[in-house]
């Protein structure tokens, strides 16, 4: 066999080889891609995504779009070559594994945290809006979740409304825990409590819940590294009572980021005219119950995904600004935001014409 031959064959076969190698060999990553864009104004898989009954409602015809992001599944194992294609696509992002999924957190787990923060992302932009607008909410902390094996189970239950902790008022979730951990580990706390039954009953009739009973928990010590601290084993939430009727229809979403271009779309849909003025908006952010605007995770595949969707404009966290700006799309400007009042005011300025004066982000935030 000439000496040619023999070379080429040889280097054929290395990287078929070397192919096979990278098809076979997984490696700790995972990709993140842009996902789609909803307008939050519109319809989506057949009716309309933002749906308000009993309040006037005023047409909007405009776009606020929120924006997801696509990632590989807990259970999904990236090979080398996969990595290695990622990598060199401008459209996609290869991160650590760990990053998505962390404490090996599985498919299962992570779906249901997603559900949980989308629904929380919800009712934080039902009640942002409607405080905006001056609609009174009325508001109280509850319990969330109770840890299995953990002192308070059979205790306290998911929806029992947390009114006091040993005897001291209860006005934000926060504070449950600052009561708790006034306590030494093994001493028992009080919870004064609107049982969940009674507080639904009280709803129903439209009425405040008196029904209060105190429940007496033995703490534990927390397992994690540094100082322990007295912990009973719930977490603690918000729940909101709302004048009318304000459902968000979107399933196989996921996550807390949608919740500003929720409140913006709930906001428009409620007063007259189009906040946008015509033009394609997108967005993204968590909201909290005050209006204020937080960080998401994926933003350089938000921008993407919303400007392939044809938005000229981006309402940005604030602290994303620096990561997006450095990767801008062509012919997105993108607008920071700290809070409802902002994204307002940015509006403004977008239907007015007045785009000078937008806060615009850029590589130093």
């Amino acid at each position: 066999m000439p000496r040619r031959t023999a070379t080429m064959l040889a280097s054929t076969l290395m990287l078929i080889a070397l192919l096979c190698a990278g098809v076979l060999i997984p490696v700790p990553y995972s990709e993140m891609s842009p996902g789609p864009t909803v307008n939050t104004l519109a319809e989506h898989d057949g009716e309309p995504v933002l749906q308000i009954s009993g309040h006037k409602t005023y047409p909007a015809d405009g776009h606020l779009n929120m924006t997801t992001v696509r990632v590989t599944s807990a259970d999904f194992r990236m090979n080398l070559v996969e990595a290695v294609y990622g990598w060199l696509a401008h459209d996609s992002k290869i991160v650590p594994h760990d990053t998505l999924y962390p404490d090996g957190k599985t498919e299962q787990q992570s779906t249901q945290e997603n559900a949980e923060e989308f629904s929380q992302s919800q009712e934080s932009a039902k009640v942002s809006a409607l405080r905006e607008l001056g609609v009174p909410v009325k508001s109280w902390v509850i319990v969330s979740t109770v840890v299995k094996n953990s002192p308070a189970e059979g205790r306290l239950h998911a929806g029992d409304v947390i009114k006091a902790v040993d005897g001291t008022a209860v006005k934000q979730p926060t504070d449950v825990a600052k009561l708790v951990t006034r306590r030494k580990p093994g001493q028992d706390v009080v919870f004064t409590v609107v049982p969940a039954k009674e507080q639904a009953a009280a709803e129903k009739a439209n009425k405040a819940a008196t029904k209060t009973r105190d429940v007496r928990i033995r703490t534990a010590t927390s397992d994690d590294s540094g100082a322990k601290r007295a912990i009973v084993g719930i977490s603690a939430g918000t729940d909101h009572t709302f004048p009318f009727t304000i459902d968000i229809k979107l399933a196989d979403v996921g996550g807390p980021s949608a919740g500003l271009m929720f409140a913006l779309g709930i906001y428009d849909k409620l007063t007259p005219g189009d906040l946008t003025g015509g033009k394609f908006v997108a967005g993204t952010g968590t909201i909290d119950d005050n209006g204020t605007v937080g960080p998401i995770g994926g933003i350089e595949m938000k921008t993407v995904g919303a400007r392939d969707k044809g938005a000229q404009y981006f309402l940005t966290p604030a602290e994303n600004c620096a990561a997006a700006a450095k990767d801008t799309p062509s012919g997105l400007t993108l607008v920071k935001v700290k809070t409802i009042k902002d994204a307002l005011g940015a509006l403004k300025d977008i239907r007015g014409g007045n785009t000078a004066a937008l806060p615009k982000c850029t590589t130093k935030g």
